[in-house]
């Protein structure tokens, strides 16, 4: 185990910046948009491509309660989904930090971090390395659409703690 700590500071979380590793899911205005509902409701459609159906996989919709950890926060675990994409939506008003890796060998130099706004959400590829949902400041709730079904969907890895998040603010 290293005694030598790297820091690393959250970038923040783009459409451009995030490609490599799903979908970020918001309201902007490069989304494609209509207006719906007699004109009262504007609809952002398409905004990530969500996959379950791996080994006869199917849809499940779940809500996560995450309770931040204390900061900086030392990335002492990562985690992937091979069969299936994961996309998590802030239920909220509070930030939350975004751990990736690329797919395929884990590499711990290849981590990056992301600062989403609350009114971002996020869709792993399937296969994506990423940490679990890391909220700031307080208990935040997050809307999570899933795979279940046939198969192991959930590789772990244990970290040895040495790359640390800068810490955030509020």
């Amino acid at each position: 185990m290293s005694n030598m700590k790297t820091i690393i500071k959250p970038k923040p979380l783009t459409a451009e910046a995030f490609k490599a590793f799903g979908d970020v899911i918001e309201m902007s205005d490069n989304n494609i948009n209509s207006t719906i509902n007699d004109g009262h409701t504007e609809l952002y459609r398409d905004l990530a491509e969500i996959d379950v159906l791996n080994q006869k996989g199917s849809t499940c919709v779940n809500l996560f309660k995450t309770r931040p950890l204390p900061q900086p926060i030392s990335i002492e675990m990562m985690e992937r989904h091979p069969l299936a994409s994961q996309a998590f939506m802030p239920l909220g008003n509070q930030p939350y930090l975004v751990v990736v890796a690329p797919q395929g060998e884990f590499d711990i130099k290849n981590i990056k971090v992301f600062l989403a706004a609350s009114n971002q959400g996020v869709n792993y590829h399937a296969g994506t390395w990423h940490h679990y949902c890391l909220a700031l400041h307080e208990v935040s709730n997050f809307l999570v659409i899933d795979r279940k079904g046939e198969g192991y969907n959930c590789d772990v890895l244990t970290l040895d703690g040495s790359l640390v998040i800068e810490e955030v603010m509020p």
